[in-house]
């Protein structure tokens, strides 16, 4: 029952991520944007099974290779999310189209260890896919925190809506941007 419960969480959270993601949103740096994945991780490293009992060495190493690719799925995220500073400095956020091919990329390469797992014999809990993705939200949420500093975020939530000036570069975004300052 409870890896049903992290598979609920887990979809749950990538729907509301991906969801917000995808809209602009102000950033407020000073915002604990840790949390989330510090609270993910908890929950999934509670689980015992989240090693086969039987296959230690080899579930080891999928495991590592599912945090890699949270790792890197994050770094790939962050750096293909468009950031810009509004006329009154509020700065925004929105993920690009680079972002969602980022995405499918990363959940093909989950499935692949996935299916890598289930061709050994090992048994995979979903507390491995929640660690994944917690280290996927906690690296992307601290690129764009320090790119959204960099660019000259405020302490304040904002308030008003977005604004199209001075767009920071974002990989795969086809339009000219603003030089970010790092």
């Amino acid at each position: 029952m409870a890896g049903l419960v992290n598979v609920l969480v887990t979809v749950a959270v990538v729907a509301i991520v991906i969801a917000r993601q995808f809209r602009a949103r102000a950033i407020d740096t000073d915002r604990r944007w840790w949390l989330l994945p510090v609270i993910l991780a908890v929950v999934s490293l509670r689980e015992p099974g989240i090693l086969d009992a039987h296959h230690r060495a080899e579930s080891a190493v999928l495991l590592v290779m599912d945090l890699f690719i949270g790792l890197v799925t994050g770094v790939g995220w962050g750096w293909t999310t468009r950031i810009w500073t509004a006329p009154n400095g509020v700065v925004w956020t929105k993920s690009s189209k680079a972002s969602g091919a980022v995405w499918i990329v990363g959940i093909a390469l989950r499935a692949g260890v996935f299916a890598l797992g289930s061709a050994l014999g090992v048994h995979q809990d979903s507390s491995a896919l929640m660690l994944g993705l917690a280290g996927t939200l906690l690296v992307r949420g601290g690129i764009l925190t320090w790119r959204a500093q960099s660019v000259g975020a405020p302490s304040q939530p904002a308030t008003s809506r977005p604004a199209t000036s001075h767009p920071a570069p974002a990989y795969g975004d086809e339009r000219s941007a603003y030089k970010e300052r790092v």
